[in-house]
């Protein structure tokens, strides 16, 4: 096993140690999972679970009733996860990819091949890598690996990365040297968040007391 193939698994280990199963993606549906991946891009997930929470008080939690309406009247249940109307746009073009690719039943699409439907998630106006490995892992169950600031901070202040490491560098690192198993990969992104938000934050790094202090 190569050094970086025991750091990072070192890493998983020491921190599901600490956090336990967090259980991510929290949601009722496959497609409710889409809808939060496309609302949590550049804010919180209060503000995402304050505006899915108004989308399903109004039967808004299915491709076709979204796509039925129009981005201004859809923008206003949606306000509190921020840049409203881009995200409403965004959330029509998600489910007009929805109903053209499966007919609106979202599991049909994991007997596709992982790849060509993450090229084809990629063309959807308003997803990127992110967006698009949130869907194939957390949604559809793929066995992909999300990369995020989070990761890219910890791996980076681990040695992993260097600063110029771009997405797709980062989620090979991942993918190589890590089980290829959607249940590992879930759990693995779910702690590098929670790690980050607790421990390894963006201006000062709390490192008494952080599980990945025995890596450093």
């Amino acid at each position: 096993m190569s050094a970086i193939r025991r750091k990072i698994n070192r890493i998983y280990d020491l921190l599901e140690g600490y956090f336990g199963d967090l259980g991510w993606w929290p949601a009722e549906s496959e497609f409710e999972v889409v809808i939060g991946a496309i609302l949590t891009q550049n804010t919180s997930w209060k503000n995402v679970e304050k505006a899915i929470e108004k989308l399903k008080k109004n039967d808004l939690v299915d491709p076709a009733s979204i796509e039925r309406k129009s981005v201004s009247n859809l923008s206003k249940y949606i306000r509190s996860a921020g840049y409203h109307r881009v995200k409403a746009d965004r959330l029509k073009a998600i489910s007009r990819f929805v109903l053209d690719e499966c007919g609106g039943k979202l599991g049909r699409l994991k007997r596709r091949k992982t790849s060509v439907l993450r090229d084809k998630l990629l063309e959807v106006r308003g997803v990127g890598p992110e967006t698009a490995d949130s869907i194939l892992l957390y949604a559809l169950e793929m066995p992909v690996f999300v990369v995020d600031a989070y990761t890219k901070r910890i791996f980076l202040r681990h040695g992993l990365i260097n600063g110029e490491a771009r997405y797709e560098d980062v989620k090979t690192l991942v993918e190589k040297n890590f089980p290829r198993e959607h249940e590992k990969l879930n759990q693995f992104h779910a702690l590098l968040v929670e790690t980050a938000k607790k421990f390894c934050r963006k201006k000062e790094a709390i490192c008494d007391g952080c599980p990945l202090k025995a890596v450093l």
